[in-house]
C-alpha cells in the first residue's frame, strides 16, 4: 500500500469551463537518470532520457556508462521499442549487463556490452528483473517469470480475474546463463517465489528471500534461504517474525546480513541490520537502538556499508558486523536512488554513487568517496527553483516528527494562502524531497505541485508515526492504531506549519494514495478541519478489504491477527463505520485493475458518501494497478485534482 504520490496540476474551477481542455504548459526537458550501478573501477551505468512533459507515453531512454568525473564514455540502445533496466557490471568492471524489454511481444533480452556493439545473450518469454554476475565472472543470474500474466510486484495492474481463481500462480525464480550466451536456466524451486537473491562468495549459491505461492501476497512472510547452483535445492537459513530485504553474504561466505523490520510493501525498505550465519540460525539484531531506518547494505571487506534515512537527511553509512556501531560518512536533505531491489545507494571500494534530487534540484548522479562525494552530471543545471521548502519539525506525544514544507517563493505580507497536505503511501514508508518541475506531466508520478504552489497553495508532507526515518519503534508505533495516533501527528504538524508559514487554516485540503487514500477517507470521519479531499486508491472498509485485496498477508503485523480473529481492530480503523461524520467534499479515484486496494473500496465509500448526501465524484481508470502507467490517465487526473481544490478551497 505504498505508492507515494505527489503532486497537483490546472483544471480550472469554474464549473462551466470544467470540462475545456486547459492551455498547454511550457515545455521543461528533464533528463532522467534510474538503474544506476556502480563498477569496482569507478565506471557507472544507468538508464537516461530526456523527459519534456506531457508526452504520450514514457520518454524511450538508453544505457548509460560515465567515468568517475562524468564524462560519457559509452553509450547503448539496441533496441528502439524496449525499455531499459537492472545494470550490472561484471567483477572486474569491463563488462556491462543489463535488460531490455519489449512489452508488445512480452519478451526481455539480457544484453551484455563489453567493449564493442551489445549482444543479446540470452531472450525468455515472460518479464526479468535483477541481473547478478557470479563472482568470478563466468555466468549471469537474473529473476524471471516465464509467460508472467502481469509485470512484477503488487503495484502493478492485475490480470484479468477470470477463469478458476487461485489455482495458478506467476512464480519468479533465479535463472542461470553463461555469460557468453545461451538459454537462461530456471534453477530455484518452481513452487517458490524468489524476491532478492545474490551469489554466494564462492559461486556455488544464492542467498535469497522467497515464498510459496502467490508472490504478491507472500512477501511479507517471505523466509531468508540458500539456493544451490548446482541442482537448484533450496535450504531455509531463517524464518524471521520481520519482513526482510536484500540479503548479502559476507566475503568469507559465513555470514548473511539482511535488513528487518515492519514493512508494508515489498520494495518500500526500512528497518535494522541483522545479521545470521549462512549455515543457519536465529538472525541478530545489530543496530537495535539507530535511530534511522537503513534502506540499503553492502559488504565492504569485513565491514558493512549503508545507505540510510535519518530524519530528513538520507545517508551514507559504514557499519559493524558485530557491535552494529554505525558512522556517517555522508548525509544530505535529498532523496537518493539507485536501482529499487540494491538500495538507494551503490557502493564499490572506497567509492558511492546515487541519484539525488531535491525540492529544489533536479536529478543528478552524486559520486565519490563519502567524504567528498559531489555531482558528476550536469544536465539539469539550468533548471530553476520553482519553490520554496523547508523541513519542519514538531512534538507528538512522546515523538518528535518530522515533515516537508514548500510553496510559494515568494508571498504577499499578511496574505494567508490554502495548503493541501499529502499523506504519503504505506503506512511503512516516508515522504522524502522530490524536484517540483513546471511543464505539466513528467513521468509516472501524479505530478501536479508545481501547478498547485503556481496557483498560490503551500503543499506539506508529513511524517507520522509509521514513517521511516526515526528508528523502528516509531515505524512500529502505529500497530493496532490506524488514524489515531498518525492522525495526531498530521493535525499537530499543521499547527506547527501555521506557526511557520502563512497558510489559511480555513482552506486545508488533503490528498493522499493508498494508505494515504485510507486516511483522506478516515479524517473526512473524524474532523472538519479540511474543506476538500482527494483519496486515491483507499480503503473505506478494513473488513470487506480483506477479502477483496491480493494482499492480505501485510494486514497481519499491523494489525495482530486476521479480520476473522479480531473483526473488532478492523471495524475500529474503517471510515465505513462512522460515514455519517463524513460532511467534507471528496473527489475519489483508482485503477480497475488495483491488486493492494481494490477499485470495489472505492466503490463503497462513494455510494456511502452518495447516500449521506456528502458531495462527491469517482473515476475508476481503465486497466491500471495502483502505480498508474498511461500518461494520458495522469494528466487527467492532475487536471481533476487541481479543478476539485480550487473549487472548493479559491
Amino acid at each position: 500500500m505504498r505508492w507515494i504520490a505527489i503532486g497537483a496540476s490546472l483544471l480550472l474551477a469554474m464549473a462551466v469551463q470544467a470540462n475545456a481542455a486547459p492551455p498547454a504548459p511550457a515545455k521543461t526537458v528533464i533528463h532522467t537518470y534510474d538503474a544506476l550501478s556502480l563498477a569496482a573501477n569507478g565506471r557507472m551505468a544507468d538508464v537516461e532520457a530526456d523527459d519534456p512533459g506531457n508526452l504520450p507515453e514514457e520518454a524511450h531512454g538508453h544505457v548509460a556508462v560515465r567515468d568517475a568525473t562524468g564524462k560519457i564514455v559509452a553509450s547503448y540502445d539496441p533496441c528502439k521499442s524496449c525499455k531499459y533496466s537492472d545494470t550490472a557490471f561484471s567483477p572486474k568492471g569491463d563488462a556491462l549487463a543489463f535488460i531490455a524489454t519489449d512489452e508488445t511481444s512480452h519478451k526481455a533480452m539480457l544484453i551484455v556490452a563489453k567493449g564493442a556493439a551489445p549482444r543479446t545473450i540470452s531472450t525468455i518469454s515472460g518479464v526479468a528483473n535483477t541481473v547478478r554476475w557470479s563472482p568470478d565472472g563466468s555466468r549471469i543470474a537474473a529473476l524471471v517469470t516465464l509467460g508472467a500474466k502481469k509485470k512484477t510486484g503488487a503495484t502493478q495492474a492485475a490480470a484479468p480475474m477470470v477463469g478458476e481463481i487461485g489455482e495458478t500462480n506467476d512464480e519468479q525464480r533465479i535463472a542461470v546463463v553463461s555469460a557468453n550466451g545461451g538459454a537462461l536456466k530456471p534453477l530455484s524451486p518452481a513452487d517458490t517465489y524468489i524476491y532478492e537473491f545474490s551469489w554466494t562468495p564462492d559461486n556455488k549459491g544464492f542467498v535469497a528471500t522467497g515464498a510459496k505461492g502467490n508472490g504478491d501476497n507472500n512477501w511479507w512472510i517471505a523466509k531468508l534461504v540458500h539456493v544451490d547452483a548446482a541442482s537448484g535445492a533450496l535450504r531455509v537459513i531463517a524464518a524471521p517474525k520481520t519482513q526482510l530485504d536484500i540479503p548479502r553474504v559476507s566475503p568469507d561466505g559465513k555470514t548473511v546480513a539482511y535488513i528487518g523490520g515492519l514493512m508494508s510493501d515489498w520494495g518500500s525498505i526500512g528497518g535494522d541490520i541483522y545479521t545470521v550465519p549462512l549455515a543457519g540460525g536465529t538472525p541478530k539484531d545489530i543496530t537495535p537502538n539507530f535511530k534511522g531506518s537503513f534502506r540499503g547494505i553492502a559488504w565492504s571487506g569485513n565491514k558493512l556499508r549503508a545507505a540510510a534515512l535519518i530524519d530528513n537527511n538520507a545517508a551514507a553509512l559504514n557499519v559493524d558486523p558485530v557491535t552494529g556501531v554505525a558512522k556517517i560518512g555522508w548525509q544530505a536533505p535529498v532523496s537518493v536512488k539507485a536501482q529499487e531491489f540494491d538500495g538507494p545507494i551503490q557502493f564499490a571500494g572506497d567509492s558511492m554513487a546515487s541519484i539525488i534530487e531535491d525540492f529544489t534540484h533536479a536529478p543528478t548522479i552524486l559520486a565519490g568517496h563519502p567524504a567528498d562525494a559531489a555531482p558528476i552530471t550536469h544536465e539539469n543545471d539550468a533548471l530553476p527553483a520553482n519553490v520554496a521548502a523547508q523541513t519542519v519539525h514538531w512534538t507528538s506525544d512522546n515523538h518528535i516528527v518530522q515533515g516537508w514544507l514548500f510553496g510559494p517563493k515568494s508571498v504577499e505580507p499578511g496574505k494567508k494562502y490554502p495548503m493541501i497536505v499529502i499523506v504519503h503511501g504505506g503506512p511503512s514508508a516516508a515522504a522524502t524531497p522530490r524536484y517540483i518541475a513546471s511543464g505539466g506531466q513528467h513521468g509516472t508520478n501524479i505530478d501536479f505541485a508545481y501547478d498547485a504552489v503556481s496557483r498560490g497553495y503551500y503543499i506539506f508532507y508529513p511524517n507520522p508515526r509509521g514513517s521511516y526515518g526515526q528508528g523502528e519503534a516509531f515505524t512500529r508505533a502505529n500497530i493496532k492504531d490506524f488514524g489515531r495516533g498518525d492522525l495526531r501527528d498530521d493535525l499537530r504538524g499543521i499547527d506547527q506549519v501555521e506557526k511557520v508559514a502563512p497558510v489559511d487554516e480555513k482552506r486545508l485540503g488533503m490528498f493522499g494514495h493508498s494508505y494515504g487514500g485510507w486516511m483522506s477517507m478516515w479524517v473526512n470521519t473524524q474532523s472538519r478541519r479540511f474543506k476538500a479531499i482527494v483519496a486515491g486508491a483507499g480503503v473505506a472498509n478494513w473488513t470487506s478489504y480483506y477479502g477483496q485485496n491480493g494482499i492480505d498477508q501485510w494486514m497481519i503485523p499491523f494489525f495482530g491477527a486476521s479480520v476473522y480473529d479480531d473483526p473488532a481492530v478492523y471495524r475500529a480503523a474503517s471510515p465505513i463505520e462512522f460515514i455519517k461524520n463524513a460532511k467534507t467534499p471528496t473527489l475519489i479515484y483508482v485503477g480497475e485493475r488495483d491488486v493492494e486496494c481494490p477499485a470495489p473500496q472505492s466503490l463503497e465509500y462513494w455510494h456511502a458518501l452518495k447516500a449521506m448526501g456528502t458531495e462527491t465524484k469517482l473515476v475508476i481508470y481503465a486497466g491500471e494497478g495502483h502505480h498508474f502507467h498511461k500518461l494520458t490517465d495522469l494528466e487527467d487526473l492532475r487536471h481533476r485534482i487541481i479543478g476539485w481544490f480550487d473549487a472548493h478551497l479559491k
